[in-house]
């Protein structure tokens, strides 16, 4: 299984029995450019601009337009699993940013773990339900939603062979953006990594600890 990153939350993940996009973001709204991308499911952890934009994602040969997951519950689509669990994007339980979804996404035995816009530290309940997590993707950049130390718990929490930050700025987005970047996280982190075009998973050789990755934007 394939990941590619496409700057804010979004990823593709891309399989044997098909691709996932989670969170496309409109690219006025959050001002760096957005991919062209098509996959059978597109996964939006909450209603946001900048992680709900589900028609720049287009349909395959497989499926014409693709399974728009957007709510919690457990869903099949061609082979590829995806379980949401109800979260929060505050701290006081939605009051005041509204919900959040965690997506896990199971494709090609893979268990692929991706955060949204968590914005609180999770309880046993919501552990329980995610599960064992091969791959995390955890954002770090805040303001609103995870950051640095708060970050670093809930990986720690979830515990995966494989974690990638996502939710960072960088050079390219603009210069008032509210969103840390990378390096504030790695600092809290204590670890760096160079940033790779992609990751491809296996199975079978996951590491025994945990390992950052750092994807590069495509």
């Amino acid at each position: 299984m394939q990941i590619t990153y496409h700057g804010h939350s979004c990823f593709k993940l891309k399989g044997e029995m098909g691709s996932v996009v989670t969170d496309p973001f409109d690219d006025k709204f959050v001002g760096i450019p957005a991919s062209r991308l098509n996959a059978e499911i597109v996964t939006i952890s909450h209603d946001h601009k900048d992680h709900n934009a589900k028609d720049k994602v287009k349909g395959t040969s497989k499926k014409e337009n693709p399974f728009i997951v957007d709510f919690p519950g457990e869903y099949e689509v061609g082979g590829i699993s995806v379980f949401g669990t109800k979260t929060y994007h505050d701290q006081v339980k939605g009051a005041e940013k509204g919900n959040n979804i965690v997506f896990k996404i199971l494709i090609d035995g893979i268990s692929v773990c991706h955060l949204g816009d968590l914005a609180h530290q999770l309880d046993e309940k919501q552990l329980d339900s995610i599960g064992m997590v091969d791959v995390l993707l955890l954002p770090v950049g805040g303001p609103f939603s995870l950051m640095t130390d708060e970050a670093i718990k809930v990986a720690n929490a979830i515990s995966p062979s494989i974690l990638i930050p996502m939710h960072y700025s960088d050079s390219s987005y603009p210069v008032d953006t509210k969103v840390a970047p990378l390096e504030q996280f790695l600092q809290s982190f204590g670890m760096s990594a160079e940033p790779e075009d992609k990751l491809v998973v296996e199975k079978d050789r996951l590491p025994e600890e945990m390992q950052l990755v750092v994807l590069r934007r495509s």
